[in-house]
């Protein structure tokens, strides 16, 4: 079997970090194009998908939330595990903050029905006004990884479970920009998430 591939993000992504206040604030991630003389990093584009409770979900629902992003899917025996596990744990730290939203996308809507992600998300025992669990039209999530989240999420009949995703937790500001991505298979990276989170929120709110 091939190894999965953890896509965090193309060589090409700038990184940058500066200080205000003599605090250190997390880089922005992306290539920025010049507007007006200034950088303009790329954003998380509009969205709209179904939730575990069969509810519309869009990117209203994110208008000055903090989130954790990633794409699994529930019948996946590789990587998904580990990072649920490490994602449970980031949403137990932040349990009890409304600034903070976790969103976990569906790469096999044809199998991941409303009624698998809405029991997943109770065996958690997760709120799903706090933790999404989200699917959609299948194209529409692929693309979506690939060109907001610089991940990748495809089909694949030679990889074990038939699919093959990036095993990133990935950093959204409130203003829908990535600013960190993180290793979801490792707990190391795990404290790495909740200490960016802290120093995020610190800077936005």
């Amino acid at each position: 079997m091939k190894c999965f591939r953890i896509l965090l993000l193309s060589a090409s992504l700038m990184l940058v970090r500066c200080n205000t206040s003599e605090e250190q604030k997390l880089p922005v991630l992306g290539n920025p194009i010049i507007v007006d003389g200034k950088s303009v990093y790329p954003k998380i584009s509009k969205f709209s998908f179904i939730n575990q409770e069969n509810q519309t979900v869009n990117s209203s629902d994110f208008e000055g939330k903090v989130y954790v992003a990633d794409f699994i899917f529930l019948s996946c025996s590789t990587i998904c595990p580990l990072m649920n596990i490490e994602m449970l744990k980031v949403y137990t730290a932040f349990n009890d903050d409304k600034r903070v939203l976790f969103l976990s996308h569906t790469i096999d809507p044809k199998r991941d029905s409303i009624y698998k992600l809405n029991e997943f998300a109770k065996n958690l025992g997760v709120s799903s006004k706090k933790w999404y669990f989200v699917t959609g039209n299948e194209d529409s999530i692929y693309k979506m990884a690939e060109r907001d989240y610089f991940t990748i999420a495809y089909p694949d009949s030679t990889e074990t479970d038939g699919l093959v995703h990036g095993g990133g937790l990935l950093l959204i500001d409130k203003n829908k920009n990535i600013r960190g991505v993180y290793n979801g298979t490792e707990s190391s990276e795990t404290e790495r998430l909740i200490a960016d989170i802290k120093l995020l929120l610190k800077e936005q709110f």
